[in-house]
């Protein structure tokens, strides 16, 4: 799934591509992938892209109505790309009736020719899109926390999200209405760094641990974001694997401590950790709600 680095990157280069551009219109291929119905999609046309941004990990569309139009507006198409969802420039958009099946989800053309597709690889569609009239009237966007890299977080307002939410470690950071922006990837990259156990209890982090968190929260993240910036949009999804140090690298060496690097599946998605550097050497059973290994 697209996190912070690669949604914030995306954001900025579709911002330079389509600030500006004037709406044709909007198409989906399956109605469950548009999650809203008022305002309807059709009243996208005519608008013009203001800026995109992020919000957590969802894309943001602001598209106003034109100095020289008629009607005043302003509406935000909302997009969550899910786990297996990305986004593909056209210089000339089809007007073609969209296919239900396959990896296409929706078409954005401009009225120049232009336009993105949005698609989704896999049997799991989850991929959906929201046309509102405010950010917040997407649900996701209204639960979420503070934003991962909100200059604003230091150690005390870390700390103390962190006693709000009982439970694991791994679980806390990757809690969209905590830190928003991190998901299963960037959070086993922030505890590799920071030498802590995504086991620990979240509530009961001393200060030299939620210090040494909130230092690899910045770093990590700051720097996948850096090197993301630097990236094409075909890029992003490759150049995020090839930073990663410990995520989606189980059996391979640690690249600190050399440890072999452990995995732990649970029902639809796995995440890794390095025992040495990590957890005092204990190694974790590859199974859902698992025991200590003894």
């Amino acid at each position: 799934m697209p996190e912070l680095p690669e949604v914030a990157a995306l954001a900025e280069a579709l911002d330079r591509r389509l600030r500006g551009r004037r709406v044709a219109s909007l198409t989906v291929a399956s109605v469950a992938a548009l999650k809203t119905h008022d305002p309807p999609a059709a009243a996208l046309a005519g608008l013009e892209v203001a800026g995109v941004g992020r919000r957590g990990k969802l894309l943001d569309l602001e598209l106003r109505a034109p100095a020289d139009a008629s009607r005043p507006g302003c509406l935000h198409l909302a997009v969550h790309l899910a786990r297996a969802g990305w986004v593909r420039w056209l210089d000339a958009a089809s007007t073609a009736r969209l296919q239900q099946r396959g990896p296409l989800a929706a078409r954005l053309r401009f009225e120049d020719g232009t336009g993105i597709d949005l698609t989704e690889q896999g049997t799991e569609k989850r991929l959906a899109l929201y046309v509102v009239r405010e950010p917040r009237d997407v649900p996701a966007i209204a639960r979420l926390g503070v934003d991962a890299l909100d200059p604003g977080l230091d150690g005390d307002a870390l700390a103390e999200l962190l006693r709000s939410r009982p439970g694991t470690l791994k679980a806390a950071i990757s809690d969209q209405a905590l830190l928003a922006g991190l998901g299963n990837a960037y959070s086993d990259e922030v505890l590799h760094a920071a030498g802590l156990s995504p086991f620990a209890r979240a509530d009961r982090l001393d200060g030299d641990a939620v210090s040494r968190l909130l230092r690899s929260l910045r770093e990590t993240v700051g720097s996948a974001l850096e090197r993301a910036r630097g990236l094409e949009i075909s890029q992003l999804r490759e150049g995020r694997r090839r930073g990663m140090r410990v995520h989606g690298r189980t059996g391979q060496p640690c690249p600190v401590c050399g440890d072999t690097i452990r995995e732990v599946s649970l029902a639809s998605r796995s995440f890794q950790y390095c025992p040495r550097c990590q957890t005092g050497g204990r190694v974790y059973a590859d199974r859902r709600l698992s025991r200590l290994l003894r």
